[in-house]
């Protein structure tokens, strides 16, 4: 499952680090902003690196490190470690040293630079929901019902067939929360229910099912670290 967000920030970040022999040097400027559906779907993939670098503080050679470091921090977000999708990042300016900087040094700003930004721009993370048709025999529409509402579910239509004994449902649920419904489904209509379900959309989970999703990411990256 992906949890996906949209943000929009404006940072600097400058990557400087000194060993035995040559340093990394890299500063990347620029903004990270949120894309539409329809940009999305105009462009053919999720993110979108634009170079609108002026001069050459940022030497041309670099401009390929910089976008790789922003699909770097795609794959892994910063918020739940999970992929990102649907933001445009916009470099404008950085600066390089003639000695340290490298391929390597201005991808790695890049991607600390993006994950940083989306840290405090306050994102959302956002779960997928589902549309889920029901066909239940009538007699069970309480149980049933009561059962989606456990779930978080929406109920978009209630239909009942002509002669009163079935009833097609069509809800929005959370997929998170549909593990385990084939099941309960069968139990509450003595085997007699059937659901079929597609993606809707994707909406913000609640707060704090985000602060734990954050918290746990926090906890396995430091048993990682360990």
């Amino acid at each position: 499952m992906h949890h996906h967000f949209f943000v929009t920030q404006q940072k600097d970040w400058l990557h400087k680090k000194q060993t035995g022999g040559a340093g990394q040097y890299a500063k990347v400027m620029g903004y990270i902003e949120p894309m539409t559906e329809e940009e999305i779907t105009e462009l053919g993939k999720p993110n979108e690196f634009k170079n609108r670098c002026i001069g050459t503080n940022i030497p041309p050679e670099y401009y390929p490190s910089c976008e790789k470091g922003m699909n770097d921090a795609m794959v892994e977000g910063a918020l739940v470690g999970c992929e990102v999708e649907g933001v445009r990042v916009v470099l404008e300016d950085g600066a390089s040293h003639a000695v340290d900087s490298s391929d390597m040094a201005f991808r790695i700003c890049m991607a600390n630079a993006i994950r940083d930004t989306m840290k405090k721009a306050q994102p959302n993370v956002l779960e997928p929901v589902m549309n889920v048709e029901i066909e239940i025999p009538a007699e069970f529409q309480g149980s049933v019902t009561a059962s989606l509402s456990r779930r978080m579910g929406m109920i978009q239509s209630s239909d009942m067939n002509e002669d009163g004994s079935g009833l097609k449902l069509v809800v929005q649920v959370p997929l998170a929360n549909m593990f385990g419904y084939s099941t309960e489904l069968r139990s509450l209509t003595q085997g007699k229910g059937e659901f079929t379900m597609e993606y809707s959309h994707h909406t913000p989970v609640p707060r704090n099912t985000q602060e734990e999703l954050m918290q746990k990411y926090k906890m396995e990256r430091e048993a990682e670290a360990a």
